[in-house]
C-alpha cells in the first residue's frame, strides 16, 4: 500500500486562508463510511479535481473533541434515530494550530447544517458560565449538559478546484472515556460539504460508481455506543455489527 503522505504530496496544497472562501458554516452534509483499503483506493483518484489543506506543510491534521449531552443522554438519542431539528455540543481542538472552539451545530428539518463556533483557552470538561451561555444564546435551550467522551482523530481536508465543496477524511478515529480507550483504525468516516448536494460532484459520482452509498454516521454516536452500556442502541446495532466486519477483515 503505498505511503499516505505520498499521495497526499501529489495534490496541489491550499493555505487556512484560502480556505475560508468555503468555510460552509451553512451547508448540507454527505457522510460515507469506508474501509481503509476503500480510502486507499480513492484518494488517489481525486488529485485532478481537489487541492489538499496544507498546514506547515502538514497535510494530514490532528483535532480532539469532548462532546457534551443531557445527563440522560438526549442528544445521542435523537442523533441515532435520525430526529431533525437537533443539536450537538462540543468543544473541538485543532491541534496543529493550537486553536480550540466551542461549536453549537444544528441539523434542521431540512437536512441543514448550521454551525457556530467561539474561541476558547482549551478543553475542559466543565463548561463555563459564558459556555453555557453561548449555548443557550445558540439553541434556545436551558439545558444541563455534561461531558461524555472524547474523540481523537486524524484529517484530511480537500477543497475543491472549481465548486464551493469541501471534502474531509478522518482516519484513526480513537475515543476516551474517563480513560478507558476503543479504537477503529481500520474506519474512514468521509464527509462531503457543499452549499446543496450536488450530485454531479465529482467524488460524489466516483463513490456511486464505486456502489458506495451515503450514510447516516456520527463518531459522538459511534463512539457512547461502543463504550455505554446504558444507552438504547437498536437502531444503530447493525452500524456496529459492520464496522466490526471490516475490523476483522482487515486483521486476518
Amino acid at each position: 500500500m503505498e505511503n499516505l503522505s505520498d499521495i497526499l504530496n501529489g495534490f496541489e496544497p491550499i493555505s487556512l486562508e484560502e480556505m475560508d472562501a468555503v468555510e460552509l458554516m451553512d451547508r448540507t452534509d454527505t457522510k460515507f463510511l469506508l474501509s481503509k483499503s476503500e480510502f486507499y483506493r480513492i484518494i488517489p483518484e481525486l488529485q485532478a479535481n481537489y487541492r489538499t489543506l496544507s498546514v506547515e506543510g502538514n497535510r494530514i491534521s490532528k483535532y480532539e473533541t469532548l462532546y457534551y449531552d443531557t445527563p440522560e443522554f438526549e442528544f445521542y438519542d435523537l442523533h441515532q434515530r435520525g430526529k431533525k431539528n437537533r443539536y450537538k455540543i462540543r468543544m473541538r481542538k485543532y491541534v496543529d494550530s493550537d486553536l480550540s472552539f466551542l461549536e453549537v451545530k444544528f441539523k434542521n428539518n431540512k437536512g441543514r447544517t448550521l454551525k457556530h463556533r467561539k474561541v476558547i483557552p482549551q478543553i475542559d470538561a466543565e463548561l463555563s458560565e459564558n459556555d453555557k451561555y453561548f449555548i443557550a444564546e445558540m439553541t434556545g435551550l436551558k439545558g444541563s449538559y455534561e461531558s461524555k467522551i472524547m474523540n481523537r482523530f486524524d484529517r484530511i481536508t480537500l477543497v475543491n478546484k472549481n465548486e464551493p465543496e469541501r471534502l474531509t477524511f478522518d482516519i484513526n478515529l480513537g475515543f476516551d472515556q474517563n480513560g478507558e480507550l476503543a479504537e477503529l483504525p481500520e474506519i474512514v468516516i468521509a464527509e462531503l460539504k457543499q452549499e446543496d448536494f450536488n450530485r454531479c460532484s465529482t467524488f460524489a459520482k466516483l463513490l456511486k460508481d464505486k456502489h458506495i452509498r451515503p450514510e447516516r454516521v456520527s463518531k459522538y454516536c459511534l463512539g457512547i455506543a461502543l463504550m455505554e452500556t446504558d444507552v438504547k442502541k437498536n437502531l444503530i446495532k447493525e452500524k456496529l455489527k459492520r464496522i466490526a466486519k471490516i475490523s476483522d477483515q482487515s486483521a486476518a
